[in-house]
Parts: structure tokens; sequence; C-alpha cells
């Protein structure tokens, strides 16, 4: 029987008494830089592969748990999750709990310097590397938000005269910053420190209503597909529902198209017609990339949540399922599928490291050509004192050369880079992702999501002060985790 063991970041494999050492590939220097321009590379031959004596295996055996494949230990999670004893029932329960703090404090320790691709203006602009919660500065250094479309999905060149969504139906009271001739308004300008942006916002809200007319997960997933759209739709049209000025392109195309039907459906029924429909003749014709993004990601964590319990197929294709009627583009759901499956995993006390390393070898994020350079990062990162502002340059470096903006393959790459790096400090990770800058709120989100999951089977949490400090979003997130403990 093969078994693993996860030293670091070194992979260890034996069989029976032998145990063979195994470092990563090297990958040259160029290479690991030019990975966003290029998809291939020469890799290095075959490496001689050292045996170990057995009396050193003998002493890791003694020092170091030996973890089966997560997907070995049974071929129905569901099952497993079932049978469970009542403490891994609250260990499920904690995983949950904790990977919700997780992706709202990350997305509030990101909110200031959201979309700031040059890591140097978050020193500069905030007198240092961030170290808790900050209100945004009045001035962003490299926004683009007055250029970018108020009728629809992406930029406001080549839209024409359309009617604007932004303050007609959605953001109702924002126009005026989208439209400001001052090119460096901030995307969430007027938020106050802790406070979330719009995605995990409507997140919260999703799994208000699943908590409230599903709270069993018992409901058939269609009908509570609609239920949640339904409250969508009323989140989003009713005005000052939340304080964010930035609303992605998901929101802008969705109450674009909305606005322009005949009927404007509102019910769960007429809504979920609307949305299958309207996800149909979408991904038949022109695909919109401005929707194959990571913000996806923020609403998918809410089904992976609620639906933690059942078996992986069952919780990804639920969440597809979904993602698919609020972001319609095919080319998105291999990357919701994959995302979904991980934190299915770690939610379910799976190693995070483990479920990490199988998550990079899948071909859509680039397969073991993508692992190998995100290993080789990690060899490098190991160099630097932990905590030091040269480690900080790295993973900076790191999330710019993997992808630091929202495109869903290389800001998923960048996000597993600092899952694997902060396997083990949750906390540290959070604050690292906001100071590498670029689309880290929602890169933060998914992030914290599966490191506050991992927490969940570990004698540690996500720090109190951040739990504490955590803006107009803490309540109704306490209360939300108090009936889901109920």
């Amino acid at each position: 029987m093969n078994r693993t063991l996860f030293l670091g970041m070194r992979v260890i494999r034996y069989r029976m008494k032998t145990l063979v050492y195994q470092r990563p590939l090297h990958v040259n220097e160029r290479s690991v830089y030019s990975w966003s321009q290029q998809k291939t590379f020469r890799r290095p031959g075959p490496q001689a592969l050292p045996i170990v004596t057995s009396f050193l295996a003998l002493a890791f055996f003694s020092k170091v748990p030996v973890v089966d494949s997560p997907r070995s230990l049974s071929t129905d999670p569901s099952a497993t999750i079932s049978n469970c004893s009542t403490k891994m029932s609250a260990k499920l329960q904690k995983a949950k709990q904790e990977a919700l703090w997780g992706m709202f404090v990350a997305d509030a320790l990101a909110m200031p310097v959201h979309w700031y691709y040059s890591p140097s203006d978050i020193k500069s602009g905030y007198g240092g590397w961030l170290t808790g919660f900050q209100a945004p500065e009045k001035h962003h250094p490299s926004s683009i938000l007055t250029i970018s479309a108020t009728g629809g999905s992406g930029r406001s060149a080549g839209m024409g005269k359309s009617k604007p969504v932004i303050g007609d139906v959605i953001l109702h009271d924002k126009l005026k910053y989208w439209t400001n001739r001052d090119r460096t308004v901030h995307y969430h300008q007027g938020m106050k420190a802790g406070d979330n942006t719009l995605n995990t916002v409507m997140a919260l809200n999703m799994l208000q209503t699943m908590q409230k007319v599903d709270p069993q997960a018992s409901m058939d997933p269609r009908e509570l597909r609609g239920l949640v759209l339904e409250q969508y739709v009323k989140f989003m049209t009713t005005p000052c529902s939340h304080n964010d000025t930035y609303a992605e392109s998901f929101h802008r195309s969705f109450f674009k198209d909305w606005s322009e039907s005949k009927m404007r459906p509102t019910s769960a029924e007429a809504l979920l017609h609307w949305t299958e429909d309207r996800y149909l003749a979408k991904s038949k014709g022109y695909s919109d990339h401005q929707l194959v993004v990571i913000g996806a990601i923020v609403p998918a964590i809410p089904w992976i949540i609620h639906y933690a319990h059942k078996s992986e197929s069952e919780c990804a294709k639920a969440t597809v399922d979904f993602i698919k009627l609020t972001y319609p583009e095919p080319g998105l759901v291999p990357f919701i599928d994959i995302y979904s499956r991980l934190l299915h995993g770690v939610l379910n006390g799976h190693s995070l490291q483990q479920e990490v390393l199988k998550t990079l070898s899948n071909a859509q994020l680039g397969g073991e050509q993508k692992r190998d350079v995100v290993l080789k990062l990690l060899d490098m990162a190991k160099g630097l004192p932990k905590g030091s502002e040269q480690r900080l340059k790295l993973h900076q470096s790191a999330t710019a050369r993997l992808g630091s903006a929202c495109y869903v393959e290389g800001a998923m790459s960048s996000m597993l880079f600092l899952a694997l790096e902060f396997a083990d400090d949750v906390n540290a990770g959070l604050l690292a992702n906001a100071n590498c800058g670029g689309e880290n709120c929602h890169r933060g989100a998914a992030l914290g999501a599966l490191l506050g999951a991992s927490v969940g089977y570990k004698d540690c949490q996500i720090s109190p002060e951040f739990k504490e400090g955590l803006g107009s979003m803490k309540n109704g997130l306490v209360t939300l985790i108090e009936q889901m403990n109920s």
C-alpha cells in the first residue's frame, strides 16, 4: 500500500520499509517569471531518487503521523460524515464557522488596498504594511472605476448610450463616483475599517436566506436556487442595502439583462426560468471574459458550506448549478468545480496541503508544470526569515508572476500558493494576502475560507482581534453562526 507524508513542502512516499525522498523538480528563474506569458517551458530531466535507510524511516515514522490520501479514506464522503461521531460533527461545525470568519476577515483586511497592483503603493499610502483593518484612503493610485461601464460588464468604451444600471437599478446613490472626472476615486470609498466588499456582503445575504428557508439542507437544490435568486434581486435593487461603491461585471451584466427583459422577474420560479434561459443563450454566444474571474468563488462559498455534509459531487454540482445562473460563462464552470471540491475536502478534515497539491496538478490550472512552479516559489520563500519584509516581497513577486489580476486561472494559482505558504499560520496568511495587492479581496475570501476551514481541525483559530474588529457585517455573521450551531 502506498502512503504519503508531508513534511513542510517535502513529499515523502514510501512502500513497506523503504522511504523515498523526492524534492520538487527544479524550474529555472526565467520559467517562473514568464509563466503568465507562456504556457509551456522545458522541464528538466528525471532526477535520481535517493533511498533512505529503514533506520531513518523508523525515526520519521515515530515522529510524523501517517495520513492516507483523503479520497482513499472513503469513496463516499457523505457516508463517512453520516456515520461520524458527535465530536467529528462538532469539528465540521467549527470548520464551517472558521471558514466564514476567514472569508470575511480576509476580504475586510484587503478592502482598503483592493486592486493596488503596485504593492509599494500600499506601504507608502498607509504608512507601512497593513497589520489590521484600515479605512480606504480617498484616492486610489491605480483606479479605473471611472472608466468602468455603468450599463453592463467591462469598460465604458464601446458601451454607446446604453442606459446606466448603476444608479438606476443597483448602487442607487453611487453613480456620481463612477462618472467623476477624478480618475483616482477609490472603488470602496466611504467604507469604514473592517467593512466588507459587495460580493462578500452578498454571500452573507445568501447564507442568511439558506439558513432561513433550508436549515437542514433538505430542500430540492433547484428550489433553493430560486429562493436565493429572489432574495439577491431584492437585495441588490433595494436602495441603501449595503455601503459599497463598486459592483463587479457580473452584477452589472445580470441587471442590464434583467432590466431589459419584458417582465423584470422577481419571484423565485420566474427568476429560475429567466436565469436558466439566459445561461443557455449566453453560453452559445459571445464569451464575456470579464465574468471568468475569481470573484465568482465568493458567491460559491455559501453553497459549499451549506452542502459540506453532503458528498463531494453533490456539493460541487449544487455550487456550479447556482454560479451558472449568475455568471453565465461555461469557461468558468471547471474552476468553480475545482474550488468546490477543494473546500469541501478541507471542511471535512482532509489535509489542506494535500488537497491543494492535488488541485495544483489539475490541467485547468496548468497541471504538473504549474505545480512545479509553485513548489519552486515555496522553496525560495523558505530561504527567507518568516515575517520578514524580504519574505513578504517574495510573496508579492510570486502572486504577480502567477496572476494578481481577477482572471480566474492566475488568481487561483496565486491563492493556492498562499494557501500552501500559510497552511499553518492562518492569521499571517490573511495579512500577507492583503499586502500582496492585486485582486486581493476576492482572492482573499477564497483563501480565507480554506485557511479558516483547516483550523477547524487544529488547536487554533482566526485571531479574536480580527473577529472583534470586523465592521458592519459582524453582527449578521455572528447571528448566522449561532443559528447554524443551534
